[in-house]
């Protein structure tokens, strides 16, 4: 019955207004990155927080999937930095769903429940 009753609110309910991250939003975040990228030596705690902002930034999965191109853009045009660009999250202790890379594919990047979760959110906390 419940189930019955979430899938009925989830088919009557107004689609969320997704978040619009850019690849803007995305080089702002990892600005203070990018010493760490092109030098190496310890990664600032800027950077970390970029990170951090990013990733709570990216909240649906176009938010995602328009992050991940941003930096797939990036990994092509610099490929020397790729490999040091992949170890800024563990650094920071943060998880992203994958790695920096030329040949990442952007579309799989969504979690199996998103569809869900967006619903929950948007009905029960709104998106602004």
């Amino acid at each position: 019955m419940v189930v019955a009753l979430v899938l009925a609110m989830a088919l009557l309910a107004p689609p969320c207004r997704a978040a619009a991250i850019t690849c803007s939003d995305v080089y702002g975040d990892l600005l203070p990155c990018v010493a760490y990228v092109q030098a190496g030596g310890a990664v600032s705690p800027q950077c970390c927080g970029g990170l951090r902002s990013l990733v709570a930034a990216a909240r649906t999965v176009d938010d995602r999937r328009t992050a991940c191109r941003c930096l797939k853009t990036v990994a092509a045009r610099y490929p020397g930095y790729v490999s040091r660009a992949n170890t800024i999250p563990s650094k920071c202790g943060v998880s992203i769903p994958y790695k920096i890379s030329p040949s990442t594919d952007c579309s799989k990047q969504a979690h199996p429940l998103d569809p869900f979760l967006r619903f929950l959110h948007c009905c029960f906390f709104g998106l602004m």
